[in-house]
């Protein structure tokens, strides 16, 4: 089994750190693309509390690559970016790194955009503006409709963040120092703008879609209403999938209910590879 490494991408000379896991023997599957939520960094895809949560793990045994990217403003580039980037100035960021990875790795078919929280808006924004190569887009933690004041982010954030601690391996709370990070004021305060931002961003992604919300997150409306709604702004995308996990919390891909969720997630990026694998196939096989 491969363990993930550390890596730096280029991001028109800006440096990001980032970790990688690729399969072994082979030209991988596709490449997904991990963005992290506000405070933490790449290593919340590497929850180090307990094997199963790890989608980096996970992703490469079922022959994916996946690269982890610290956001602008975290990581590496921490010091050339102290007050980090708003969600655009990321998305643009991260796809000068896109384009330089791509061009030194073997990709497979393509590339998968998977963010969590304020990586889900970056993520979203990237699709908007990503090209030919990328093949799907797959959020969590992160809708179009506040359901708490953005103060909180500087108040009651925790509790919000983590639900209840049951949900949790042992340990993972200790185990998230190490995963943490102070929040770049420029990140922080564009939080307020996205249900504006949004509107724009999901018109413009014109690849499937994948929205996850767990039974206890609560930072963004997800009651059917609002998930019925927050579908009608793809007009772009060919297939619009939101799917609920029972047990879980804000910071999914930590909790016991991680490998499930980002099984359905890998699974929901096989399944956006099916048409390029059936097209021009023989309709009779026999």
């Amino acid at each position: 089994m491969t363990r993930p490494r550390a890596i730096t991408l280029d991001a028109a000379g800006v440096a990001l750190s980032a970790l990688l896991s690729e399969p072994e023997g082979g030209t991988p599957t596709a490449t997904v693309v991990a963005l992290h939520g506000l405070g933490m960094s790449a290593g919340y895809f590497h929850g180090p509390a307990h094997p199963d949560v790890s989608l980096l793990t996970l992703g490469s045994r079922l022959g994916f690559s996946v690269l982890a990217v610290d956001r602008p403003g975290y990581g590496a580039s921490t010091r050339p970016l102290p007050d980090g980037q708003t969600v655009e100035e990321q998305a643009g960021t991260l796809l000068a790194a896109l384009a330089a990875f791509s061009a030194e790795h073997d990709t497979g078919a393509g590339l998968f955009l998977l963010g969590h929280s304020f990586g889900g808006k970056v993520a979203l924004t990237a699709a908007r503006d990503l090209g030919s190569g990328l093949l799907g887009v797959d959020v969590s933690g992160c809708g179009h409709r506040y359901a708490a004041d953005t103060g909180d982010l500087r108040r009651r954030a925790w509790r919000r963040n983590w639900g209840p601690l049951r949900l949790y391996p042992p340990g993972t709370l200790k185990g998230s120092e190490d995963i943490v990070a102070p929040v770049p004021p420029r990140e922080l305060a564009d939080v307020p703008g996205w249900p504006t931002a949004f509107r724009d961003v999901a018109a413009g992604v014109r690849v499937p879609v994948r929205l996850t919300f767990a039974e206890h997150e609560s930072w963004w409306h997800h009651d059917e209403r609002s998930v019925a709604d927050l579908r009608t702004w793809f007009t772009s995308a060919p297939r619009v999938v939101v799917d609920r996990v029972p047990d879980g919390a804000h910071n999914l891909s930590l909790g016991w209910t991680a490998r499930a969720y980002h099984l359905a997630a890998l699974g929901f990026f096989e399944a956006c590879l099916a048409p390029a694998r059936c097209a021009g196939r023989d309709e009779s096989f026999l």
